[in-house]
């Protein structure tokens, strides 16, 4: 059994790396899983925050990173990339070892990828959203505002086309039609 520990405010993972065909071991029972994790207790005490960010809007989100399951189809498993046909069968400890070096690799790789990035994306995608809010808020607004207030004239005008020649065409096509009736019968 390989036993990993991260760090302090980590969770502990467990490795099983026995071979499931070994004569010494004559469990008949089969094991459940191969990486073993306690359920992630989420405590108010071990966040450490300040008075600004306990009354932010963000604080939910650190327990629930995902709330409305946005990335629902990155929740990949070892057997949904590898998954061997029941003919064709690697050793169990080929598989063993595959699983865990999969999940060891897909973990540390997105960590150190996502240290790399996550900042100056957030940043940069921080700066696009400022500058399109400002945008929006002092010059798309206001121009719109103006534009409906300088075409008030426009739709006057509209409104006056609309019920001089467009109703009363309506009306009358809508009384010759009114005239037909149809009946469904069953033969």
């Amino acid at each position: 059994m390989l036993r990993m520990m991260k760090g302090k405010d980590s969770e502990e993972v467990e490795i099983d790396l026995e071979d499931s065909s070994d004569p010494e071991s004559d469990n008949e029972e089969e094991p459940e899983m191969l990486w073993k994790a306690p359920p992630a207790h989420e405590e108010e005490e071990d966040i450490h925050t300040t008075t600004l960010v306990e009354i932010s809007d963000t604080k939910p989100l650190i327990n629930v990173r995902d709330p409305r399951d946005i990335n629902d189809c990155l929740k990949v498993t070892f057997e949904d990339v590898i998954a061997e046909p029941v003919s064709l069968r690697s050793g169990d400890r080929v598989w063993i070892w595959s699983n865990a070096l999969f999940e060891v690799s897909r973990v540390w790789i997105y960590r150190i990828v996502t240290l790399i990035l996550a900042i100056p994306i957030s940043i940069i995608s921080g700066l696009l959203f400022a500058i399109l809010s400002c945008f929006h808020i002092w010059m798309v607004g206001p121009c719109s505002h103006c534009l409906r207030i300088g075409a008030r004239w426009l739709q006057s005008l509209w409104s006056i086309v609309l019920s001089v020649v467009v109703r009363p065409f309506l009306t009358s096509a809508g009384r010759c039609c009114g005239g037909f009736s149809i009946h469904l019968a069953k033969e």
